[in-house]
């Protein structure tokens, strides 16, 4: 039975490979952070799951993590993963984003375990002067989550040309879903909308409107990943969909859905605009889906309303279960 640790297993990423890897009966070995909770949210409990106590920031647990799950496969999913905040979380963020995929590498290649590795890289380190953006396309991050992801690319490229480890890449785009913590801006905006059109909420206050990113669903970028290490040979894929959308258009099609017309409720607020903001992010997943045969399954509108209808699901729940205690 083939077996995988992911680290990160806790977050959206996570809990949707998890899902996936215990459907075609991996037994999963999940990182978690010393005294989170026990479990994967959204993911039933099973048998063949088993959560592991550790951090990227400590070797030695890392090292335990390795000796106890023994893993075929190794998905880095652990990051500090809000780019807003990495301006003022510099510091964290290199030791957990780079240095913490260094420790990984390093503790694999120490005790001679052959693991297939999937590094969960950033479309934000890639210079978007080029667009669409691919495998090739010059890396220039313009923020310190960036700058982290992008030593952690080349270090686990590294590791593949120095140690004839295999090592993959995963260039990952924007990838949201009903899972996505509140604080992203995807996230915020259904919530948003929901809370509006329930009345529970009058205004939006969001920054740069006309910010452009390239937006998939979580689900089936994970699902990429896990095609990367079936491959014979490593390599380094970006994983996107193509489409290039403004944060005016999440709105757009966010508050749409609820028949709503967003401009009435959304408002700039200068103090959320970020030090530097990255240009026109598209992804080119040409390479992705000629050698794995991958390519997304939701749409953009798709995305934007299942991530809604959770939201209203959610809201309405907390309103009823409110009116019953009443």
């Amino acid at each position: 039975m083939t077996r995988a640790l992911i680290t990160g297993i806790a977050g959206q990423d996570g809990s949707y490979l998890t899902e996936l890897l215990l459907a075609k009966g991996y037994d999963v070995y999940g990182l978690i952070e010393p005294g989170a909770p026990r479990e994967v949210p959204f993911v039933a409990p099973s048998e063949r799951l088993h959560l592991l106590e550790g951090d990227l920031r400590d070797l030695d647990s890392i090292v335990a993590a390795l000796d106890e799950s023994r893993p075929d496969e190794l998905y880095n999913l652990a990051a500090i993963s809000f780019v807003g905040d990495s301006w003022e979380q510099a510091e964290a963020i290199t030791d957990v984003n780079a240095v913490g995929v260094l420790r990984l590498l390093e503790a694999i290649r120490r005790a001679g375990l052959d693991v297939r590795f999937c590094q969960a890289s950033s479309g934000q380190m890639l210079d978007t002067a080029e667009a669409p953006q691919r495998e090739t396309t010059c890396i220039r991050p313009q923020s310190p989550y960036a700058a982290a992801k992008a030593y952690a690319y080349f270090i686990s490229v590294n590791h593949r040309e120095s140690y004839g480890m295999y090592v993959a890449n995963a260039i990952l785009f924007n990838h949201e879903s009903p899972r996505r913590p509140p604080h992203f801006v995807t996230r915020k905006i259904t919530r948003a909308a929901a809370q509006i059109k329930l009345g529970l909420a009058e205004e939006l206050r969001l920054g740069n409107l006309d910010a452009v990113r390239d937006w998939g669903f979580a689900g089936d970028y994970v699902e990429a990943m896990w095609l990367m290490l079936q491959q014979e040979r490593p390599g380094d894929f970006v994983l996107a969909s193509g489409e290039a959308h403004t944060v005016r258009d999440f709105c757009a099609a966010a508050f749409g859905h609820l028949g709503l017309d967003w401009e009435r409720y959304v408002v700039v607020d200068e103090q959320l605009l970020r030090p530097s903001e990255a240009g026109v992010m598209i992804g080119d997943m040409s390479l992705a889906r000629e050698v794995l045969g991958w390519s997304p399954h939701v749409a953009f509108p798709q995305l934007v309303q299942m991530m809604v209808d959770e939201d209203i699901r959610i809201l309405q729940d907390e309103v009823d279960a409110h009116s019953e205690r009443l």
